[in-house]
């Protein structure tokens, strides 16, 4: 595709709500060579007011009642994403442009935000280099480690030849200490390529990462060490759809499917650090939205568009299926109920709740009812572009559309 093109689908996109992201495929790019008003928009920090923890908060936890009718705390930037830490810390990415000769540059610049409510900035954009040639990039999402120390940055990067404007578009992972030190695993160089939805194990100082290997549906996994090292490859031959950390272990839920996609989705539960694996479910079908628990007790995931189905991961054959519409979920820390976003990654929509009905054995080959439960909704049906859930359960984290500011609500 050649850049004018690239430019027709990129465009001026400050403020639009409801739209994909920028590069939710990795067809368009964060760098221009049109100069587009991408960052007309000063972008001044701001805390509209402070993030309140411990003791001055109610202990109700989310699913019990709501206070979302003002936010503890306010960043009025153009965020591109955000996380929150174990520790109740958030670490956020802000849009940042600037000219480089004849291109426009997009390189986010990343803060943490204290529990006290003051801010940091661990790493400025604009500063940040990756070889000799124009480079740019997107933070599109965090990884924490376990112990709230290191944070794995997902990027959409790309590098253009300015000799013939030949552009390269990767996924990388950086990972960025606490303190905004760049550790470097593979060397000079901070960036690991080809690396995306890193889990990290419980030694704090290995992850495993996923690569794709066919056109977004399937990816391998590698192991990564911090302290250095080539990565290397995990659960070698086999390709997965998703994969997602069981919380406080190292082990996986995984959604494998050979090479053809040929055969059934299988649920696996792999041990990341023996490499050993169990197989838990074979699935009807697999559209995608693993999640698990927060208990590492049940795993929630898509069937098609609609239907979700939830299974209990130390009784397989006890599940349930509810029609709920595709979307980004989340659950509650209790477990009772999940949240969801009704549309895709990086889109806006409205965010709802609702209950878990009760997990029921089926046997195999017999039909599993789908129920309709009905949806609670949040924020007074305001749209928001992401959203998060702090571990504990008393704090709700969003990004509206448009301005694409931050807001935190306390429960």
């Amino acid at each position: 595709m050649g850049w004018e093109e690239r430019t027709k689908m990129f465009g001026d996109q400050t403020g639009m709500e409801g739209q994909e992201n920028r590069n939710p495929t990795g067809k368009n790019s964060p760098l221009d060579t049109r100069r587009l008003s991408l960052g007309r928009r000063p972008l001044e920090w701001m805390i509209a007011g402070i993030l309140l923890v411990g003791s001055a908060l109610p202990s109700a936890p989310a699913a019990r009642g709501q206070n979302l009718d003002k936010p503890v705390m306010s960043v009025d930037e153009e965020v591109t994403a955000f996380a929150y830490a174990p520790d109740g810390r958030i670490v956020f990415s802000v849009r940042r442009m600037f000219k480089n000769k004849k291109y426009d540059m997009q390189r986010d610049d990343i803060f943490i935000a204290e529990t006290n409510g003051k801010r940091r900035r661990i790493l400025e954009g604009q500063k940040f280099t990756h070889g000799d040639k124009p480079f740019t990039y997107q933070v599109e999402s965090f990884t924490w480690s376990p112990n709230s120390h290191i944070v794995a940055v997902q990027l959409f990067t790309t590098t253009v030849d300015p000799e013939d404007e030949h552009h390269d578009d990767v996924r990388a992972l950086l990972l960025l200490d606490d303190a905004g030190r760049e550790l470097q695993p593979m060397g000079p160089d901070p960036l690991v390529p080809d690396a995306e939805q890193p889990m990290w194990l419980r030694d704090n100082g290995t992850l495993v990462y996923l690569t794709d290997e066919q056109a977004r549906e399937l990816f391998s996994l590698k192991y990564l060490y911090v302290a250095g090292g080539p990565p290397t490859k995990a659960f070698e031959g086999r390709t997965f759809s998703g994969a997602v950390r069981v919380p406080g272990s190292n082990a996986a839920i995984a959604i494998e499917r050979d090479r053809n996609m040929e055969g059934p989705p299988r649920m696996q539960r792999l041990d990341l650090l023996s490499q050993d694996d169990k197989e838990l479910a074979t699935l009807d079908s697999y559209a995608g939205g693993l999640s698990v628990s927060p208990t590492g007790t049940k795993a929630a995931y898509f069937l098609d568009r609609e239907v979700l189905e939830i299974r209990d991961l130390q009784q397989p054959d006890r599940v349930v299926r509810m029609r709920v519409g595709l979307g980004v979920v989340q659950w509650n820390s209790e477990e009772t109920e999940i949240y969801v976003k009704r549309t895709v990654e990086k889109k806006s929509a409205d965010l709802v709740t609702f209950q878990i009905p009760q997990l029921t054995s089926f046997r195999k080959g017999q039909v599993v009812p789908v129920t309709e439960p009905e949806p609670r909704e949040l924020l007074h049906g305001l749209a928001v572009r992401e959203y998060a859930l702090s571990a504990d359960g008393r704090f709700l984290a969003i990004v509206l559309p448009g301005k694409r500011n931050l807001q935190v609500f306390g429960f």
